[in-house]
């Protein structure tokens, strides 16, 4: 089935690169990729693939479906948002054209021959995953409910099978002290900033000891309005980053103790409040999966690299680690830029237009579309991917956590 694939895709491989140009010129930030979800839509409908936008709970969510109700069900990906001020500089643009073709790839196999395509297909189109959680949304309203594996990719400047992405969790710390003059009276104070000041130095400080792996990055949102006044409200915003489930919540905890700490040296109250987006999970790669993945890169001349052959050092986070223990998944990366271009920047942005990430468009939605048709068609490599997903913790009760 792999050439009928390599050549659907081929055919695919203009429209595909108009999509990821035009998503590149005209970025949308998180929950507001209305155009970017109408592009992906037409392109569907122009397919015969009737698509609705809108769909679990946010409105710039895509959903379609091809195949029967016999069989088992994979869901493609893909990611559309963009960064402020620097568009495309994660490279979305990329991940929403490969997912989009992988989909239609296996549309028109099914539609050639219905018995190549076992079971369902479904393209779901997944907004705000930048500084956000739109998957963890998404799932909570039924979106990867009846799944059974769910796949996308990221593109980066090295392939590579498998690699380190953290969970994250974000909150607000809020001190709340007294206000005095600052000159004539300032014993009657309470100085919010200087407890802000003590919780930003004390987790540098904790920094010495923190695990492995384990990340925080804080921002000053608020430290008072004018010199000659204490403040009497000074807040940061911060992210805690942790490899695992259990780490990101002892990480969790040990920041809260600091907060707590400062607010005590400072005299001032303080609240932290955890999570105004859910938090995003480690990824959870399935092996079986990412085999299959490895073999299809093989297909296209690229040779996807194992865990480790880039520093866990250089680890983000994406939402998908929330999916990734709800169904077996994998989240692979795919070079469109130099190595040593990193994400995130001005360079990558540049890099997810130009004409390498075009040709790596096709390469992605071939080694998408071959891991999906394969997992339909081989129920030893089904029971394989769900062995493996089981014996790495199986599923997780995701709103469960932190709570």
């Amino acid at each position: 089935m792999r050439q009928p694939l390599a050549d659907a895709v081929a055919d695919l491989q203009p429209a595909l690169t108009t999509l990821a140009r035009e998503l590149h010129a005209d970025p949308e930030t998180a929950f507001e990729e209305v155009r970017a979800a109408g592009r992906i839509a037409t392109l569907l409908a122009a397919e015969g693939v009737e698509p609705r936008v809108g769909v679990h709970g946010l409105d710039t969510a895509v959903r379609a479906e091809v195949g029967s109700d016999t069989g088992r069900t994979i869901a493609i990906l893909a990611e559309y948002d963009a960064l402020p001020g620097i568009g495309h500089a994660c490279g979305h643009n990329v991940i929403a054209a490969t997912g989009v073709g992988a989909f239609l790839a296996l549309a028109r196999l099914a539609a050639s021959d219905p018995d190549a395509v076992p079971g369902r297909v479904v393209l779901l189109g997944t907004p705000a995953e930048e500084g956000h959680t739109g998957k963890e949304y998404l799932a909570r309203e039924g979106a990867f409910d009846g799944l059974d594996a769910a796949i996308m990719l990221h593109p980066y400047a090295h392939d590579l099978a498998d690699h380190v992405w953290l969970g994250r969790r974000t909150a607000r710390v809020t001190f709340s002290g007294v206000a005095a003059h600052a000159s004539s009276e300032p014993e009657k104070g309470r100085n919010a900033l200087d407890a802000a000041t003590l919780f930003y130095t004390g987790i540098g400080l904790f920094r010495q000891q923190m695990t492995p792996g384990d990340r925080v990055h804080a921002i000053v949102a608020d430290g008072g309005t004018r010199a000659s006044i204490i403040p009497e409200a000074a807040a940061l915003d911060l992210y805690v980053r942790s490899p695992g489930i259990d780490g990101l919540g002892a990480l969790s905890a040990r920041v809260e103790d600091i907060a707590r700490g400062a607010a005590l040296m400072a005299g001032v109250e303080v609240d932290l409040a955890w999570d105004a987006h859910p938090a995003s999970l480690p990824v959870r790669t399935n092996g079986p999966l990412t085999d299959r993945w490895v073999a299809a890169q093989a297909d296209r001349g690229r040779r996807a690299l194992p865990l480790g052959s880039v520093p866990a050092s250089t680890a983000a986070s994406t939402d998908f680690g929330n999916v990734s223990v709800r169904v077996p998944g994998i989240h692979p990366l795919l070079a469109i830029a130099p190595a040593g271009v990193a994400l995130h920047t001005r360079t990558f942005a540049d890099a997810a237009g130009s004409s390498a990430a075009m040709d790596a468009v096709a390469d992605g939605a071939y080694g998408l579309a071959a891991v999906a048709l394969e997992y339909l068609r081989d129920d030893a490599l089904a029971a394989a991917v769900r062995t493996d997903f089981e014996a790495s913790g199986g599923l997780v009760d995701v709103p469960a956590l932190f709570a």
